[in-house]
């Protein structure tokens, strides 16, 4: 924020003309930008637009903070760890089906109150024999993709779209695609890992570390089973996702009706589980305090666009951009876009965060370009997604190794060649989403 200021100080002021596109939708006019007055922004009046800034997005933040709560009553319930138990003692000879299903799950999921759960996935993957880098990867991975691709994550994508002023959950079905070409990139790579690991344990980064863990021990039937009220849970979670899919699509719901799923998801979750109103009132407290930071960060990101607005600096910035990438060949503006945004995730970790503070110039440099903004968000998905797995910033990752005592070392060895396959596939599904003109607008 003190840094987007000071830019309003030294960046000359300037404007693109806007015209109504055949959507209606406002957009920059390529041909008509001019410098103007400077009106650099006085310091003494961030404060004002932290909170201004809040006040605008008080609606999203309000889905995060419930998201949190209603999560932590599916954690306390059990339903999710007996859930993970039952699958791998069916499949726990068969990891080429036992590592799909529990990444896929992970990935549906999409978010990072798994950190619960990360103990529990290891303590089942040391009992049938493999590493606690395969429980974590499982959770990691599985959440990796699911998280990069946007599918259907009200953090990421929605905040994106709203700001880029697409229908909520638009381009689904590419993004339903980009999902599956992940996912199975993902699995083959860990598979291998997993089936070598078994065959060789000592091949392991964690072997040194595994064999000290009590855990390694543990039978699979002492982490419960599933019962009516467990799986009633599992429906629920589900059926919750999905009619947030079908109210934005179908029905245009919008934050607030997102936000209020999640209350009903956590009411519904506390019920099934048995709790009182008074304890289910305070489980779901407690989880959305451990989401505050992450709405506190969507505010504070969202000032950093206020301001660069306020001392009329952000079309200067989308001037600039475009005058780079107009050199790059036009089938890798798109990748460029990833890369771009894969950099800036390197400061601004927070997917939410960082499609408030970034996507009101990627959304114009888009327009300038060509590039259809919907290609914009999945380019910002992305580079935001993919980079939080092996940075060590990264609330996501640091969370979930260190709940499981894996060095972050260690994980980098594990890591850095499918982070490159990533980058590679990334860059592919990007340019493709170019060609094909990936829309709505």
């Amino acid at each position: 924020i003190l840094f987007a200021t000071l830019l309003t100080w030294i960046i000359p002021a300037g404007q693109y003309v806007r015209v109504e596109n055949a959507d209606g939708v406002k957009v920059v006019d390529p041909n008509q930008f001019s410098f103007i007055d400077r009106c650099p922004v006085n310091p003494l009046l961030i404060p004002l637009y932290i909170v201004n800034s809040m006040c605008k997005r008080v609606d999203l933040m309000l889905v995060i903070i419930f998201s949190g709560g209603a999560f932590d009553l599916i954690s306390k319930s059990g339903a999710l760890h007996s859930a993970v138990a039952r699958v791998a003692k069916v499949f726990q000879n068969r990891l080429y089906i036992f590592i799909p299903i529990m990444t896929t799950i992970f990935a549906l999921i999409c978010t990072t109150q798994v950190i619960a759960f990360a103990p529990v996935v290891v303590m089942i993957t040391l009992a049938m024999g493999l590493d606690s880098i395969v429980g974590a990867a499982i959770i990691l991975l599985g959440g990796a993709v699911g998280f990069a691709t946007g599918t259907v994550n009200p953090s990421t994508t929605v905040v994106a779209q709203k700001i880029a002023e697409l229908p909520l959950f638009s381009g689904i079905q590419y993004r339903a695609v980009c999902f599956v070409v992940f996912l199975i990139i993902t699995n083959i790579y860990l598979v291998r890992y997993a089936l070598k690991i078994r065959k060789n344990p000592e091949l392991s980064p964690m072997y040194d570390l595994d064999s000290q863990n009590e855990q390694k021990d543990l039978d699979i039937d002492s982490f419960g089973t599933m019962d009516v009220r467990k799986t009633l849970i599992i429906i629920a979670l589900v059926a919750a996702l999905a009619g947030m899919v079908v109210g934005s699509v179908k029905f245009g719901w919008d934050m607030p009706e997102l936000a209020s799923v999640f209350v009903g998801l956590g009411i519904v979750v506390g019920f099934i589980a048995g709790e009182t109103p008074s304890n289910m009132s305070k489980v779901f407290v407690e989880g959305c305090k451990k989401m505050l930071t992450a709405a506190m960060i969507i505010g504070l990101a969202s000032a950093i666009a206020s301001i660069m607005s306020a001392g009329k600096i952000v079309d200067t910035v989308v001037y600039a951009l475009a005058s780079c990438l107009r050199h790059t060949p036009s089938f890798f503006m798109a990748p460029a876009m990833y890369i771009a945004n894969t950099l800036i995730n390197c400061v601004i970790v927070s997917g939410s965060g960082q499609a408030a503070a970034i996507m009101p110039i990627m959304i114009p440099l888009s327009d300038l370009l060509g590039v259809t903004r919907q290609t914009s968000v999945l380019a910002y998905n992305f580079g935001d997604g993919f980079c939080n797995y092996i940075l060590p910033h990264s609330t996501a990752l640091m969370g979930i190794i260190s709940a499981v005592n894996i060095p972050y070392d260690r994980w980098l060895k594990f890591i850095w060649k499918l982070f490159l396959i990533w980058a590679v596939t990334a860059c592919i599904m990007t340019a493709i989403a170019q060609g094909i003109h990936l829309g709505p607008m």
